[in-house]
């Protein structure tokens, strides 16, 4: 043979076996349609989940409630009572009997403070009222001891004792509470607004409340801690008084003259108690 052709021979053949060795490798028309055919079947079934997530109903979802600073408290379950003032030395947070233990409401303890202070404020006006009462007997020449004076009150007068009462707290029931839902009363009953500071309705006629939170909660813990007094000795002078039907001044002077030695019964006329 000619060395030319065999040349040429050789690199046909070499040509010949790259090409095939190519082919090998490159992707036929029937790979190309089975991965097309994945890729469409990949596609529909993630539109199909979409459009079937889309679809569902949502979940309620009920946000956490905000509750916004009142007088500068903000309520906190981690904390005593939800963190209301009133705790002092040396006796701290105070709480026997668990009307403030872990577990009680929001609400059971913002109503359980609200009466606190109302009943601190009405026994602080009755200690000062029982002293004042029983020293100056008043337009009704009233007298004796505070215990036998409001039956001693002319008709009209009493009643409008008890209409100025009456309307007063029901001037704070509409302030504090909730309004009455008569079609499920369970919701509503002894429900607190909010928004609402236990006893703070409002009337403030000297301007003694403060604007700053930390002297507000000072005020709050020296009213209460005199409530909480006044609640302690009214309840003993009226004890007192149902024992021994005299009045308080009488009292101390009644046992004054036995702790001198004095008779405290020899100026006392027969049948009458002195």
């Amino acid at each position: 043979h000619n060395p030319q052709e065999t040349s040429t021979m050789m690199k046909t053949v070499c040509l010949a076996a790259l090409a095939g060795s190519a082919a090998a490798f490159a992707p036929s028309g029937n790979t190309v349609r089975m991965q097309s055919s994945i890729r469409s079947t990949t596609e529909d079934e993630v539109t199909e989940v979409a459009a079937e997530a889309a679809a569902a109903p949502l979940p309620d979802i009920v946000p956490e409630p905000v509750v916004a600073p009142i007088n500068g408290w903000v309520p906190n379950e981690s904390l005593p009572c939800y963190g209301l003032p009133g705790a002092l030395a040396p006796t701290g947070f105070f709480d026997p009997l668990g009307f403030a233990q872990s577990g009680i409401t929001l609400n059971e303890v913002k109503r359980n403070r609200e009466a606190e202070v109302m009943h601190g404020r009405v026994a602080m006006l009755a200690t000062v009222g029982y002293f004042a009462g029983e020293a100056i007997s008043g337009p009704f020449n009233i007298h004796g001891p505070a215990n036998d004076q409001l039956q001693q009150m002319p008709a009209p007068a009493f009643a409008f004792l008890t209409l100025s009462i009456a309307a007063a707290e029901l001037r704070r029931a509409t302030i504090g509470w909730v309004e009455p839902d008569f079609g499920d009363w369970t919701k509503t009953l002894w429900k607190l607004r909010d928004n609402y500071y236990p006893g703070d309705i409002g009337f403030d006629p000297l301007g003694l409340k403060p604007t700053n939170a930390k002297d507000f909660a000072n005020m709050q813990t020296k009213e209460i801690q005199n409530g909480r007094l006044a609640m302690l000795g009214w309840a003993g002078m009226c004890s007192q008084e149902l024992v021994n039907h005299r009045t308080i001044l009488g009292t101390i002077d009644f046992y004054q003259k036995i702790y001198s030695g004095i008779n405290p019964y020899e100026s006392c006329v027969d049948g009458v108690v002195c």
